[in-house]
């Protein structure tokens, strides 16, 4: 379509040319010009329409080359923007007129140039963020090399970047705020005045002071770490003047009301309470001077308290007897006595979990001990409503607990004697020599009362026998007194007769005949007290010796016989 309008224009303009030259040639008729002239017009015309038409051409060649230097102009910027900013190369499609690949390569190259200016000024910006951030928490920045183009990839991973050193810019501002305050508020808790660049700095309220950086924050942690130091030493020295005072007021006898009122007034600081409790120590200790006797007494028996609540014995009390007898009351005396209670109160405080354990032990060996007792009792079986059964369960739960308490302090006291190097001692025996003696005084007292019982029943048999005697000849005077067989034959109330009549049967006043049920009972407790085994076996000669013992060694033996007597005797007592 276009090459047709061409070709119009083209034969359009031949025609008006001819045309021209058809009007020329009349004009010139009519004019009269002669041949010669009208040659010489119609080459004047001829140069002057060549001459448009070859400027015309000049013009459209210089354009033609114009743009093929374009051409290669914008290819060569196209090249290089590629390569600037990291871009495929641009291809040019098949089939297009060198005015059209002009056309599209500047307007490639315009898109290229915009897009370089862009970054360049977007890297400017990100670049002056990332400075600051990176002085601020003195971090490397991030590196693009000076002059060069950078990529979309690079523009994007300076983002991120900046993105990060923000965060952690808030972060450590978070971090730097929480230091400052914590150390602000133990200065003002402790009374303690700034006195380095790093302290006074700390407790400035510019935020601009400090840069965040991470030495300045291990400096901070450090700052905060001696300031809790020196609070936990101030809080431990405040705590030892109180402890310190309050036992002055108790071995001076102060009244309870002057200590709360003395309490009440300490305020401020922790540098000020320790400045107001160091002067009452001071003068409670000058108070103190003036009464040595009643306060070393008092000392004495605090001692002997703490003595006695870590059990130890006589041997490990002695070498303090020289001081502790000592009449001459001075204050060496004192700080003697005043030496010996600390170091007896931080040897409770190292044994204590000991201590505490063999208390346990011996709360559950009393229970023991009192079941024991009770199982020796006739008359707990005449208990109705469970009482029976329940105190068996008890008893199982004793057996079973006690062995367990012995294992635990075994360990335990193994491991403490390891750690210490020591011994440790209860009323100067070793804890198993200990349980052991408790074991063989409850052998010793079973066998004891196993004796009584026996005599007691001796006793009996013996009273009975006495009760039913046949009286002699010689006793009644004649044979006039019934025989044996006869009071056996006789009934009760005959039998009562009889006694009454006869002077020679020995009849307790006070002691009426046992009955069948109370002879049951008494056979049956004879029966279950027979059937108890005792814990340890000894010899005549090594009675006095204790013999080391388990538990499980006593239990097994017992548990066994005594449940069967207990339940036997319970079967067969009528009243149940």
């Amino acid at each position: 379509m276009s090459s047709r309008r061409s070709e119009a224009l083209a034969f359009s303009l031949v025609t008006g040319i001819n045309h021209a030259m058809a009007r020329l040639v009349d004009i010139w008729d009519s004019i009269g010009i002669m041949e010669e002239q009208r040659v010489e017009r119609m080459e004047t015309v001829k140069k002057h329409i060549e001459g448009l038409l070859n400027d015309m051409i000049i013009e459209e060649e210089a354009l033609k080359h114009r743009i093929r230097a374009n051409i290669i102009t914008f290819k060569k910027q196209l090249e290089t923007l590629c390569l600037e900013m990291s871009t495929e190369p641009y291809k040019l499609e098949e089939g297009l007129t060198v005015l059209q690949i002009e056309k599209n390569l500047r307007l490639r190259v315009d898109v290229l140039t915009k897009e370089k200016g862009e970054r360049l000024k977007e890297l400017h910006g990100l670049q002056q963020q990332d400075k600051e951030l990176c002085v601020e928490l003195c971090i490397t920045p991030y590196y693009i090399p000076t002059g060069s183009m950078p990529s979309r990839t690079q523009l994007q991973e300076l983002r991120e970047h900046i993105q990060t050193l923000s965060e952690e810019k808030k972060s450590r501002a978070q971090v730097f705020s929480g230091l400052r305050e914590d150390i602000r508020k133990l200065m003002e808790e402790m009374g303690h005045e700034p006195e380095t660049s790093l302290e006074k700095e700390s407790v400035c309220h510019d935020e601009e002071t400090f840069l965040l950086t991470n030495e300045n924050i291990k400096a901070l942690k450090l700052l905060l770490s001696q300031m809790e130091v020196k609070k936990e030493s101030l809080t431990n020295t405040l705590a030892e003047l109180k402890e310190r005072a309050m036992c002055l007021w108790n071995r001076l006898e102060a009244l309870e009301q002057d200590h709360n009122v003395f309490q009440e007034s300490v305020q401020g600081t922790l540098s000020d309470q320790i400045t107001q409790w160091q002067g009452e120590v001071d003068r409670l200790t000058e108070l103190q001077k003036a009464r040595l006797e009643d306060v070393i007494e008092n000392v004495r028996q605090e001692l002997v308290a703490s003595w006695d609540k870590c059990n130890l014995g006589p041997e490990q009390r002695e070498p303090f007897n020289v001081h502790f007898c000592d009449n001459n009351f001075t204050e060496e005396l004192l700080a003697l006595h005043d030496a010996a209670l600390l170091k007896v109160k931080n040897y409770y405080d190292q044994v204590k979990p000991l201590l505490e354990a063999l208390q346990k032990w011996e709360k559950y060996w009393a229970v023991f001990q009192d079941f024991e007792k009770k199982a020796n009792d006739p008359n707990r079986f005449s208990n109705r409503g469970g009482a029976l059964l329940k105190e068996a369960k008890e008893k199982v739960k004793i057996q079973k607990m006690l062995p367990k308490l012995e294992e635990v302090l075994r360990t335990g006291v193994e491991v403490w004697e390891k750690d210490q190097g020591s011994a440790f001692l209860v009323q100067g025996q070793r804890v198993m020599t200990y349980i052991s003696s408790q074991w063989e005084e409850h052998k010793q007292q079973r066998g004891k009362e196993k004796s009584e019982r026996a005599a007691l029943q001796t006793s009996k048999k013996g009273e009975m026998t006495t009760l039913f005697k046949t009286p002699t000849k010689r006793a009644h005077g004649g044979i006039n007194g019934p025989t044996p067989n006869k009071i056996r034959k006789q009934t009760p109330s005959q039998l009562t007769r009889v006694r009454s009549s006869s002077t020679f049967i020995s009849m307790p006043s006070r002691k009426p005949p046992l009955s069948q049920v109370q002879m049951q009972k008494t056979r049956s407790l004879e029966s279950s007290s027979s059937q108890r085994t005792p814990l340890l076996e000894y010899n005549s000669t090594e009675r006095k010796q204790p013999v080391d013992i388990s538990y499980s060694d006593f239990t097994s033996a017992l548990s066994n016989k005594t449940s069967d007597a207990v339940f036997n005797s319970t079967a067969k007592d009528p009243t149940f």
